[in-house]
């Protein structure tokens, strides 16, 4: 009978541990933050190979002939690769590629491949950002997976756990407000391109706002408007969202040009697919992870060297027919640097249900951005391969995709881009405070143009 008790017992304690609160990092760990860790929890120094440098402040020089909102050049076009991966030699560096990557080596051998590129630690934030930072860390806590307590900076630099992780990806520095101009391509199995959206979008953080305060903050910390311009079957079409840190909050508006009306959705959350890329991908996995943390439990493996898509302004530099391939992005574009990252877990939560029940998420440890994530579906296949393509902007300052994110389906070799900016006149262009108006239904409805 002792063994029956044992286990009920343990149960117990494991359902009390996780409805408890879990505290903030101690002073003394936040005393890292200027010493050995950078301001946002990063480790200062480079590896022992050399092959990452330490980190210095970040790239926060302009860069010659930029204009906010035109066209951004590549800071680092003289540069040549070091080495390409392919796969012939990719079991030489395979304890540092994502299942995924390995995956498309093996499924494209003759043009799929990784221009390896010198490591630059570019990541930067303005001084008040680092200042809440170091705040958050001794002030952030997660109520179950619920967060209080942080503002205006990543809430936990020194992570104990995978979803204070996800948290500090969710709330990552990338601006206030931002407008751009963008495509959205679908890829069929067979190489034919479908352009699913080709919009203008508005962004804002609240969260970020210089003047606020964690008391003030009312909790909606990420603003989306996109108004559809084509293809023609999809033009006139809008949507708007508000992400609450309370996930209950969050909500999401679609003006439906059929009917000339707007209408809330009822599920703007999980793998609901989102209209913002017509469907193509799920609301969460919108810029690699959006939304919810609660269908799963997330488990903070650790952090290790990977190659991932960094300081990808060369993607932005040619046009979108040169760019876009036949099974997957120009490879010749598309630059890749070794870089320590967390990698985190998601499992289906008990009682919970999602098409996809298993996750594999990497964070730059500099930025907290999700740049690579691997997705498994219901009979343990590796189903898509996530990415996205932090670029450098050093008049935010910041290093962020640009809402250039997409993904390559493993399985049935259709691939998807969204934020193609390429052919656009305006490229994430920073703009003064947007009204808060301008993120509501009853805006949205009265540009409804047809």
């Amino acid at each position: 009978m002792k063994h029956p008790q044992i286990k009920l017992i343990t149960l117990l304690c494991g359902l009390l541990l996780a409805s408890m609160p879990a505290f903030a990092a101690s002073a003394d760990e936040a005393a890292q933050l200027k010493t050995t860790l950078t301001p946002f929890g990063g480790e200062r120094a480079g590896n022992k190979a050399g092959t990452i440098p330490s980190w210095d402040g970040g790239y926060t020089k302009t860069i010659p002939g930029f204009v906010n909102g035109g066209h951004r050049p590549d800071p680092f076009a003289s540069e040549k690769p070091l080495y390409t991966i392919t796969a012939k030699n990719m079991e030489q560096y395979s304890d540092k590629l994502t299942d995924g990557v390995k995956a498309m080596l093996k499924k494209y051998p003759e043009t799929y491949r990784l221009e390896v590129y010198p490591t630059h630690r570019t990541a930067a934030a303005p001084q008040w950002v680092y200042d809440n930072t170091y705040k958050n860390a001794t002030n952030a806590k997660l109520n179950g997976l619920d967060l209080v307590g942080a503002y205006g900076g990543i809430p936990f630099p020194i992570p104990k756990n995978g979803a204070e992780a996800m948290w500090n990806h969710l709330l990552r520095w990338r601006g206030t407000d931002w407008h751009d101009d963008f495509r959205g391509i679908q890829v069929t199995a067979d190489g034919k391109q479908v352009v699913t959206v080709d919009g203008r979008a508005d962004f804002q953080m609240p969260y970020y706002f210089k003047d606020g305060a964690a008391n003030g903050f009312k909790g909606d910390y990420w603003l989306v408007r996109i108004l559809n311009a084509g293809p023609p079957i999809r033009a006139g079409e809008a949507i708007t969202g508000r992400e609450n840190v309370n996930p209950e909050k969050t909500q999401a508006w679609v003006y439906l040009t059929g009917q000339r009306r707007v209408r809330k959705l009822p599920v703007a959350c999980c793998d609901t697919p989102t209209p913002a890329t017509a469907g193509i991908m799920s609301f969460d996995e919108s810029d690699v992870f959006t939304g919810r943390l609660d269908r799963f439990d997330w488990k903070l493996v650790g952090k290790k060297e990977m190659y991932i898509p960094y300081n990808g302004n060369k993607m932005m530099q040619p046009k979108t027919s040169e760019l876009i391939g036949t099974h997957h992005l120009n490879p010749d574009y598309i630059r890749w640097e070794l870089h320590r990252v967390w990698v985190v877990e998601a499992s289906l939560a008990a009682g919970k249900r999602h098409q996809t029940p298993k996750s594999r998420y990497y964070l730059d440890e500099d930025t907290w951005v999700a740049v690579l994530a691997d997705r498994w579906d219901a009979n343990g296949q590796l189903w898509k391969t996530i990415f996205a393509n932090p670029v450098v902007m050093p008049d935010l300052p910041a290093t962020v995709p640009a809402q250039q994110f997409g993904f390559y389906d493993l399985l049935s070799g259709a691939w998807y881009a969204n934020g193609i900016l390429n052919d656009k006149a305006e490229q994430y262009k920073i703009m003064p405070r947007y009204p808060d108006t301008v993120f509501t239904p009853d805006a949205m409805a009265g540009e409804g143009q047809r």
